[in-house]
């Protein structure tokens, strides 16, 4: 990892046990970061297309031999794996994103999202007076005005999924409406999906000016951009896709929708997080990361969290800047929780999410 990454590097190099940082308190999602988060939006910059040549290369062996080394040289035990555990917490976009939503199941999803962990749990672990919770609650456009009601004051954002998702193919005036609608409801951060065709045809212009657009539809919302990893078929085009999402403007670039065959993957994550780095690198401008779709295990968390950590530092361990897109992933974290507490394990109606 270069200097300058680690330049970025604001916090303690090590998750303690005995502090957590509680999560920054709700303002509008383009205001100016508090100095102690060091952040401000992603300005975009002109699609370099010289620059993305030199990003084509991606070695898909050398990836996944860095991913195994990752995940098999990291023991997190005891006190550390809670610590790190409330961490994934902290990072999480509680979502539902079913054909059966309503809004009475988006408020009991809110309402979980308020109180995250059982009130046993929390004294047990003696953080009674810190705020644990996820950082959004993520829905589609219909329940946004619900969640950002069940979340008033409560420090969550609200997060729409938008741009006709999961597939992205509605005339983009459509998609844009969509957004516009969202964020007069009251949303402060959209997750957009792009067309995954215009990667395939390698219309990088046409993709780029699409993403552009999006960004300036959301206005003070923060821009997630969906590339939908499973389907762009090689390493290459997660790379190049990343590429042009973070030149175009994008906030956070994000694996997938989770309704797609394959979700997000740790060497499809280290692909996207590099080409963060290297963006990086170019611009000085810190890009968020959000891997979304089949992470739904606690030691799956500590897997991505051990990831960021060791590529891009202690600070994409902040909610600014690095996301689970998730639903039932806070059950099994609150399970190993209550396991680390008593010795035993609960089953999963103990803990209700919606």
């Amino acid at each position: 990892m270069s200097s300058t990454i680690r330049e970025a590097d604001l916090s303690a190099d090590r998750l303690g046990p005995s502090k957590i940082t509680p999560l920054p308190a709700r303002s509008a999602a383009n205001a100016p970061a508090p100095q102690a988060h060091g952040i401000a939006r992603n300005p975009g910059m002109k699609l370099d297309l010289g620059f993305m040549e030199s990003m084509r290369s991606v070695n898909r062996s050398a990836l996944e031999r860095r991913v195994a080394s990752l995940t098999k040289r990291r023991s997190i035990k005891a006190d550390n794996q809670a610590a790190w555990l409330l961490r994934a917490v902290a990072c999480m976009d509680l979502t539902t994103l079913n054909s059966n939503d309503t809004d009475e199941r988006v408020r009991r999803l809110c309402a979980k999202a308020v109180n995250p962990l059982r009130r046993d749990i929390v004294e047990g672990l003696g953080i009674t007076g810190e705020k644990i919770r996820p950082a959004a609650v993520c829905v589609y456009h219909p329940f946004v005005a619900t969640a950002v009601d069940a979340l008033r004051g409560s420090g969550i954002h609200v997060a729409a999924v938008s741009t006709a998702f999961p597939h992205g193919l509605t005339p983009l005036s459509t998609r844009l409406q969509e957004i516009e609608a969202s964020v007069s409801d009251g949303a402060d951060e959209i997750d957009v999906v792009i067309p995954r065709g215009l990667v395939f045809a390698a219309k990088w212009q046409e993709l780029y000016n699409e993403i552009v657009s999006m960004r300036a539809a959301c206005g003070e919302a923060h821009l997630k951009v969906i590339l939908g990893t499973g389907d762009l078929a090689t390493l290459r085009n997660v790379m190049l896709a990343s590429m042009v999402a973070m030149m175009a403007g994008a906030d956070f670039i994000k694996t997938s929708t989770g309704k797609e065959s394959v979700n997000a993957t740790l060497p499809v994550g280290l692909a996207m997080v590099r080409a963060i780095r290297a963006y990086f690198e170019e611009t000085g401008t810190l890009i968020g990361f959000k891997p979304a779709g089949g992470i739904s295990t606690a030691k799956a968390s500590l897997d991505w969290l051990v990831l960021m950590k060791e590529e891009l530092g202690r600070r994409w361990l902040e909610p600014d800047l690095f996301r689970f897109g998730a639903s039932s992933l806070l059950t099994d974290i609150e399970r190993q929780l209550e396991h680390h507490l008593t010795g035993h394990y609960s089953a999963n109606h103990r803990h209700a999410m919606a």
